[in-house]
C-alpha cells in the first residue's frame, strides 16, 4: 500500500514510518518540523525501503501537488496529536491540517484518513465510576481544545457521510517511548531528570492517574486501522491507571532523587484512563507492551 504520513517527522510519526516500511509499504512523509526532527526518521533513511520526505506544511497548496502526485492509499494524520494541541492559542493549527487531509482525500481519491487525536482532550475529566473511559461518553467542553478535538470528529463524519471519505478516529491515551521530547510527556521528562542526575517537578500531589501505552502498541493500532474501524472512534490505551508518583517509584529505582512538588496546572486531570475492548473487537488491538518492560527503553543505561 502506500502510505502519506503527516507529522511523520515526530516522535510518533517517525516508530509508524519505521513500522510501514519494515512491512513493505511505500511511505511519503509530510512534515514542516514544527516539533518533529528529521533525526528521528535516521532508521528509515537507512532501511532501503520506498521512503520520500517532504519538507512542507500540510495547510499549503504544495500538500494537495504532492497527493494529487503520489495518489496514496491511506493519509495518515498525526500532526493533531502534537503536544501543542493542548494549548488554547495552538490547538486551533490543527483544524486547518485535519481539513487539508481531507480535502485531498475527496479531491484525488484517498481510500482513508486515519486521525489520532489526544483522548484527554477528547474526555476531559470523568467521574471515577465512569473510569476506563469507553467511547461514547460525551462531556461538556471544558476548553477551547477540548472542542476542536469534537469538532475534528465530527469533521470526519461529515466528510464520510457526504463526500464518502472514509476514516478511524483513534483516542490516544498517554503515550511514552524513544524519540519523546522531555517537554512532551511526563515519562520523557522524568527520564530526562535521570539521566541529568536532577530533581524532576511534580505538578500537584503526585496522586494524579495516567493510562500510559507504549509507542510500538500505537504504533500497531495505526498499522490496523488503515484497513479496520471503519467510521469509528477507537480508544487507543491500556485501560490501567498509573499515578505519576507510581510511575516516578517505577522509573527512579535505585536513585535518591526526590521530586520537587509544585502546583497543579489548571488544565490537569485528576484520573484518565481509556477502555481498549472496542479497539480489540474492531481493530483485533490489545497493548502488548508492560509499563516495566516500556520503561526500559527510555530509562539512561548505567
Amino acid at each position: 500500500m502506500r502510505f502519506l504520513v503527516c507529522g511523520g517527522a515526530g516522535f510518533i510519526g517517525s516508530h509508524v514510518v519505521d513500522r510501514l516500511l519494515s512491512d513493505g509499504h511505500a511511505v511519503e512523509v509530510v512534515d514542516n518540523l514544527s516539533t518533529g526532527s528529521f533525526s528521528n526518521l535516521h532508521q528509515a533513511r537507512l532501511s532501503g525501503g520506498d521512503l520520500k520526505i517532504h519538507n512542507i506544511d500540510v495547510t499549503t497548496p504544495e500538500f494537495l501537488d504532492l497527493v494529487s502526485l503520489r495518489r496514496p492509499d491511506v493519509i495518515l494524520q498525526l500532526t493533531a496529536l502534537s503536544p501543542s494541541a493542548a494549548h488554547s492559542t495552538l490547538a486551533l493549527s490543527s483544524a486547518p491540517a485535519v481539513v487539508a487531509a481531507l480535502e485531498a482525500a475527496r479531491l484525488f481519491g484517498v481510500k482513508k484518513v486515519v486521525l489520532g487525536v489526544p483522548a484527554h482532550l477528547l474526555y476531559g475529566e470523568v467521574p471515577v465510576r465512569e473510569i476506563p473511559i469507553k467511547e461514547g461518553r460525551v462531556s461538556e467542553p471544558i476548553s477551547v481544545p477540548h472542542v476542536i478535538t469534537r469538532t475534528l470528529l465530527q469533521l470526519l463524519a461529515v466528510y464520510r457521510e457526504v463526500h464518502a471519505v472514509e476514516y478511524t478516529a483513534l483516542a490516544i491515551a498517554n503515550v511514552y517511548g524513544p524519540r519523546q521530547r522531555a517537554e512532551d510527556g511526563v515519562v520523557a521528562a522524568f527520564a530526562t531528570a535521570l539521566a541529568n542526575n536532577e530533581a524532576p517537578e511534580f505538578y500537584g500531589s503526585g496522586k494524579q492517574t495516567r493510562d500510559f501505552v507504549f509507542v510500538e502498541d500505537v504504533v500497531d493500532a495505526y498499522v490496523k486501522a488503515a484497513t479496520k474501524g471503519d467510521g469509528l472512534v477507537i480508544n487507543i490505551g491500556t485501560g490501567v491507571q498509573t499515578s505519576i508518583t507510581a510511575l516516578w517509584k517505577e522509573m527512579s529505582a535505585g536513585s535518591t532523587l526526590q521530586p520537587v512538588v509544585g502546583k497543579q496546572r489548571p488544565s490537569d486531570i485528576t484520573r484518565f484512563a481509556v477502555s481498549p475492548v472496542r479497539a480489540r473487537i474492531q481493530l483485533a488491538w490489545a497493548p502488548f507492551t508492560g509499563l516495566t518492560e516500556g520503561l526500559a527503553t527510555v530509562l539512561p543505561q548505567h
